[in-house]
């Protein structure tokens, strides 16, 4: 199930109530960033552990370094290739899954 959000704010709601496989943000959401929806999803003690993708269009070295650096675990730079955006989306909640399942042991 894909779910959206246009603001950090209605983001941060959805993620009151739900605990998705990941988070697929762009990193200009209109003026606010999707910098800081990672940096606040890394400082949750309840979401810290949720794998976060950051998909946008942004393509300098520092833009990426900014997204790894507030916490994201993936960066894909538009245009993309959509085998290669679900290929690495599978990654991500095998990725989660495994944590879970050594978490669990």
């Amino acid at each position: 199930m894909v779910d959206h959000a246009t603001s950090l704010s209605e983001a941060m709601r959805f993620l009151e109530n739900t605990f998705p496989d990941v988070i697929i943000s762009e990193v200009l959401i209109g003026q606010e960033s999707g910098l800081d929806l990672c940096q606040t999803i890394r400082n949750s003690s309840s979401l810290c552990r949720l794998p976060i993708m950051l998909l946008t269009s942004r393509t300098t070295l520092q833009d990426k370094i900014a997204g790894f650096n507030v916490g994201a675990d993936d960066y894909v730079v538009k245009p993309f290739d959509a085998h290669h955006l679900l290929a690495r989306i599978k990654l991500l909640a095998r990725i989660k899954r495994l944590e879970l399942s050594r978490e669990l042991q």
